[in-house]
């Protein structure tokens, strides 16, 4: 591999959200709408806060506005096409020469604060907010009997053609 030590982490991060919408898309409006106790909200809401997020740290990161998304009455398949061009958009971002060190300055007028985080701390900020709310729907999908998608870094290992696996019997 020839681009960023960081590059596998946010294509299985790209890889898992539309994966885990293209189950959701077999879903109902009224099983859209499960709740489970402890998660973010329904899930769909939780998928439109999900990819939302996804374009407000690459805005935020990249200092282009034109990143950002309102994800509000996104649907599924409008959802799994923002996380496709953020994909697109990590990628371009990776490829960068960042230093991990370097502090990039956020405002938010909506919740009303400032704060200053290295590149470093962003992009593991981007990856756990992922993972959190993917969680959150498996969670969801479980509680309505659907089997989730096989979604963690190692089925994303063997899929990208990153992993391989030799299996032996005893």
């Amino acid at each position: 591999m020839s681009g960023s030590l960081m590059d596998d982490a946010f294509q299985h991060h790209v890889w898992a959200t539309t994966r885990l919408i293209d189950t959701c898309l077999t879903l109902n409006p009224e099983q859209l709408g499960t709740t489970v106790p402890g998660t973010y909200g329904s899930i769909l809401e939780t998928m439109r806060h999900l990819v939302e997020g996804d374009s407000d740290y690459l805005s935020i990161m990249t200092g282009d506005r034109a990143h950002l998304i309102e994800a509000d009455h996104m649907d599924l398949p409008e959802l799994r096409v923002a996380m496709e061009n953020n994909g697109v958009l990590w990628s371009g971002l990776l490829a960068r020469d960042l230093d991990p060190d370097s502090m990039v300055h956020e405002v938010d007028e909506d919740d009303g604060y400032e704060r200053d985080a290295t590149i470093g701390v962003r992009l593991a900020q981007a990856l756990h907010h992922g993972t959190d709310h993917r969680s959150q729907i498996c969670t969801a999908l479980t509680a309505l009997g659907v089997d989730p998608p096989g979604i963690d870094v190692w089925n994303f290992g063997v899929h990208a053609g990153r992993i391989i696996e030799i299996i032996t019997t005893t």
